[in-house]
């Protein structure tokens, strides 16, 4: 009878190569994601540091050039009023980012903590609380903020407020679904038996398994949200001028739109790239990280 014996050596490098094979390979991102992460740093930073960049004053009128698609001092163009494209889409896109990703930030957190103690406690809590997540979810959000806008003063503060009621729902139900898909592991099993408190265990066991699908989520609702600013602003119920938004720059374009098709291209342009933007870079995030297991 032979005996074949393994070498050390061969022995480290077929264990070598078994590990190799059964590592998953990183998934690189993609030249879209790519682009898009590209974008939303460009955007964020020129509306992060709108004060101190070289910009003219948005609400600036100018007399020597009115609805001219490209100047010496404004070269994306001017307006009707003769102000600067260029300045106007980068302090509208501090309006609208601020609005859009406060609310969604308000809306994550209030709705993952009812989805989380929803989830986990299910009963008469999990029943009230999908009768109320779907009674939001039934009534057009557009016609309830619009109910908002016209019984509050429009401003900054009534945008988030309303905006994260219309955003609240959908965080819940993703929170909900995936308490209710951990709470029955292991982990979350031997913290009770152990007589860990209900909060404890929503917030240590749970909640670090919750954060992530939660997060990449939020990039697809922050998408939602600018897209509901900008619809809001371009019927007149958003932040009231001279504060410059997307949504509103659009809407007092759109009467020069066939003398001047790029007063309103240049706002609908980072409009567009925006939201692009952010849902594909949720959906990234959502296909590396939104199944949030241990």
């Amino acid at each position: 009878m032979t005996i074949t014996e393994t070498t050390p050596v061969a022995a480290v490098a077929d264990q070598t190569t078994k590990s190799a094979a059964a590592t998953p390979k990183r998934r690189r991102p993609s030249i879209v994601t790519v682009l898009a992460i590209a974008w939303l740093a460009i955007i964020i930073s020129a509306a992060v540091l709108a004060d101190v960049l070289p910009l003219s004053d948005p609400g600036a009128v100018g007399t020597a050039y009115r609805a001219e698609p490209g100047t010496a001092g404004a070269i994306l163009g001017t307006d009707a009023l003769g102000r600067d494209l260029l300045s106007r889409v980068v302090h509208g896109a501090r309006l609208s980012l601020s609005v859009a990703f406060g609310a969604t930030a308000v809306a994550a957190v209030v709705g993952t903590a009812i989805g989380l103690f929803a989830g986990y406690l299910r009963g008469g809590a999990d029943f009230a609380t999908e009768i109320l997540t779907s009674t939001v979810l039934a009534f057009p959000p557009l016609i309830l903020l619009i109910a908002l806008a016209a019984a509050l003063d429009p401003s900054v503060r009534m945008l988030v407020i309303g905006l994260a009621i219309v955003g609240v729902p959908s965080f819940v139900r993703v929170a909900r679904a995936a308490t209710i898909a951990h709470a029955s592991r292991e982990y979350v099993q031997a913290a009770h038996t152990l007589g860990a408190s209900t909060l404890r265990i929503v917030t240590r066991e749970l909640l670090p398994n919750i954060v992530r699908p939660a997060l990449s989520f939020a990039l697809v609702i922050a998408a939602t949200l600018v897209v509901a600013e900008g619809s809001l602003s371009f019927l007149g119920l958003g932040v009231p001028p001279p504060a410059p938004s997307w949504g509103g720059m659009i809407a007092q374009g759109q009467n020069d739109l066939a003398r001047a098709p790029f007063i309103v291209a240049v706002p609908g342009i980072a409009f567009f790239l925006t939201v692009y933007s952010l849902n594909t870079l949720g959906d990234e995030l959502s296909a590396r990280f939104g199944k949030g297991d241990r």
